[in-house]
């Protein structure tokens, strides 16, 4: 399928992080909304919000921190490692990877023995536990959106618009605890994300109050995993599970999707119906693909959905041979109704057109 560059500039006085990595380089997810493409890098704990600028560019860059808004656990200076990112009702909504992560060793350190025992050791850092909404509101005199920690509703006079999140300890949240007990789950909350462990990458909201959370790992027999949450905002501001009609579970509805083995990277809702980004699990290179999950936002009860009710609709071409472990396609918009965006964690120097820009690339769906 033809693909067609679109042309991402930042501005080089915000997008370096505290390691000097560029923004560009660890871009995780992305949304458009009007005018402006929301970004996410998996190494910082901001957004950033690019303008379209021409027919296949964005700039005009500028970085919302997420400290402004929310109380992140870990400070400022851990990384939420942002993996979902969606927008309904006014809210920008974002997801951390609830995920461990295991520690990397140097192979070129002569210290061998120091350097295996990394590999026996994992990290949990707190501000991954996030599941947050942000008010989002279109400021009409410059035609952009901006992010709140309160507003006004904008149509309905007597409600105020609030940034809340899911109640956690920074060590867990009331999703991970309930993950802790769930029988296809409690083994892989203990596993790093990379090892087919608890890897969330992906979510999608519904104007009804659905929210998908896709898996990139565990994925169990070949079946990836969709969750479907309805949070809620309780009396003193926080945001609880509610209860999820149809659910086995009471708080969450499992979806189990026969993608070939992968697990999912990115979800997008066009309709009724689901854009899903799915690739490895592991950290490997491997088959990227996009497929579309009809109706899925009308799935009364828990659901197994073969790979004959999934459309394949294209593959994405990811690094090998001298680009092994770059342009590996990270995050999915709807760029508009015809056309997805795709945007790539450690892009090659291809993509690199610029010394603070970045080439994505749009593929227009079928009909």
């Amino acid at each position: 399928m033809r693909r067609q560059p679109q042309t991402l500039h930042f501005d080089p006085k915000l997008s370096l992080n505290a390691d000097k990595k560029h923004v560009r380089d660890g871009l995780s997810t992305t949304l458009r909304t009007g005018d402006n493409l929301w970004l996410t890098c998996d190494e910082r704990t901001t957004v950033e919000r690019l303008r379209r600028t021409g027919s296949n560019e964005f700039g005009a860059h500028f970085s919302y921190k997420l400290t402004d808004f929310l109380d992140l656990p870990g400070g400022v200076d851990v990384e939420v490692d942002i993996e979902g990112i969606g927008e309904a009702g006014h809210y920008l909504w974002l997801l951390g990877s609830h995920g461990l992560k295991r520690k990397q060793p140097d192979a070129d350190d002569a210290n061998v023995a120091k350097q295996i025992k990394k590999l026996a050791k994992t990290v949990s850092d707190a501000n991954r536990y996030l599941l947050a909404r942000i008010p989002l509101l279109l400021n009409r005199e410059t035609g952009d959106y901006e992010l709140h920690k309160s507003a006004p509703h904008p149509t309905e006079k007597d409600q105020t618009l609030t940034a809340a999140q899911l109640h956690g300890t920074g060590k867990t949240n009331e999703l991970m605890d309930l993950l802790a007990h769930d029988p296809h789950l409690k083994h892989f909350a203990k596993i790093p994300g990379k090892d087919n462990g608890l890897d969330i990458e992906g979510l999608a909201v519904s104007r009804q109050g659905q929210l998908f959370v896709g898996l990139r790992g565990p994925v169990l027999r070949g079946w990836a995993l969709v969750l479907e949450l309805r949070p809620e905002e309780d009396k003193h501001g926080r945001l609880r599970l509610g209860k999820v009609e149809g659910a086995t579970e009471t708080y969450y509805k499992k979806h189990f999707l026969d993608l070939g083995g992968m697990g999912v990277r990115e979800l997008r809702l066009r309709g009724r119906d689901m854009l899903l980004l799915a690739g490895p699990t592991m950290d490997l290179d491997g088959t990227i693909a996009v497929y579309r999950w009809s109706n899925a936002t009308h799935q009364a009860t828990d659901s197994l959905v073969p790979s004959k009710k999934l459309q394949r609709i294209f593959d994405v071409p990811h690094g090998h041979g001298p680009t092994a472990g770059q342009d590996k396609a990270e995050g999915m918009g709807l760029l508009d109704d015809q056309h997805v965006l795709i945007v790539f964690d450690s892009p090659t120097d291809a993509r690199k057109t610029g010394a603070n820009q970045v080439i994505a690339d749009s593929y227009r769906l079928p009909d």
